[in-house]
């Protein structure tokens, strides 16, 4: 059986990250991709890479380039290129700049990998992946967002951390937009199957939450001269293996919603049965009066940023 084809655009911390993951883990053969100031960075983080597989042992043949001819026919196209965040920079500032380098890699992904499942990971999240599905013209299951498993990876750690067990026992959900209106679902958040509201009091719970929103900048402040990426390219990674494994994996990820929660056309987090034909299908679930405003609320935030998107490329 064929080894799956998994271009990574952008070979910087997140790109490069994220390729080591993927290596590790056996899911496939490994292009990646950057159009760096220095021409050989990415041959030379692939060599770097390559050479750790018989200390790790892994077999993934991987390989840098410049040149997209390089990628054609992958399976999974991961798309991290793009500016990042600064200290003191709102996701919202990113837009206009990686609307732009978007759009050209989109361009270059429709025509050398025409039936690829692509990932985003680029912010402002939820307005890049949009400019993705828009760009490609691929079907909207074939392109998705990598918001909802790092999101819930952050709320997974900070519980856990809060009550002092295991990860692993840490079940959650988090809706929405990636970031500051990203929606907590308690009723869907527990920990070895007990609730977490019998665990954790609500103003704490609450205290939780919001460090969960503030997770990227609170990464961006600590280093000062970056942008969170162990975390992102795990949870990119995660949704790699789905696909190229056909694991029909519950996660959440910014999907694109239509009827579904009555969204109407835009990217937004929700949970998904992701698999060999990228979002096999979204999940609906109850949700209560607070939770529908929350998550309302997100939606009406994703829309004013593809809003203004759209306005600052037609500038």
């Amino acid at each position: 059986m064929a080894r799956a084809k998994i271009t990574i655009i952008g070979a910087g911390n997140v790109g490069a990250t994220t390729a080591h993951w993927c290596a590790a883990a056996e899911l496939g053969d490994i292009v990646l991709l950057d159009i760096p100031a220095t021409e050989d960075m990415p041959k030379g983080k692939a060599l770097d890479l390559m050479e750790a597989s018989p200390i790790v042992g892994f077999d993934a043949n991987i390989v840098g380039t410049t040149d997209y001819a390089d990628t054609k026919d992958s399976d999974v196209v991961v798309i991290t290129a793009g500016i990042p965040r600064k200290p003191g920079m709102s996701r919202d500032d990113l837009l206009s700049t990686n609307a732009k380098i978007m759009t050209a890699v989109c361009e270059q992904v429709k025509k050398t990998s025409p039936n690829a499942i692509v990932i985003v990971v680029s912010n402002p999240l939820d307005a890049m992946v949009q400019q993705a599905r828009k760009v490609t013209g691929f079907p909207s299951a074939r392109v998705i967002g990598q918001a909802g498993v790092l999101d819930t990876a952050r709320y997974r750690t900070f519980l856990a951390m809060e009550l002092g067990v295991s990860v692993e026992d840490v079940s959650a959900l988090l809706l929405g937009g990636h970031g500051d209106t990203m929606v907590p679902v308690p009723s869907c958040t527990s920990v070895g199957g007990i609730p977490v509201t019998q665990l954790i009091a609500p103003a704490r719970l609450e205290e939780i939450v919001q460090r969960t929103r503030d997770g990227g900048a609170e990464i961006v402040k600590l280093l000062k001269t970056g942008s969170a990426y162990y975390a992102p390219a795990a949870a990119t990674a995660q949704m790699v293996e789905a696909i190229v494994r056909d694991k029909k994996r519950l996660i959440p990820c910014a999907a694109y919603c239509d009827k579904e929660y009555g969204v109407g056309g835009y990217y937004v987090g929700v949970p998904v049965v992701l698999g060999a034909a990228g979002v096999e299908r979204i999940v609906e679930i109850e949700l209560t009066e607070e939770e529908k405003a929350g998550f309302q609320n997100s939606i009406d935030a994703v829309k004013g940023l593809v809003k203004t998107m759209g306005e600052l490329l037609a500038s």
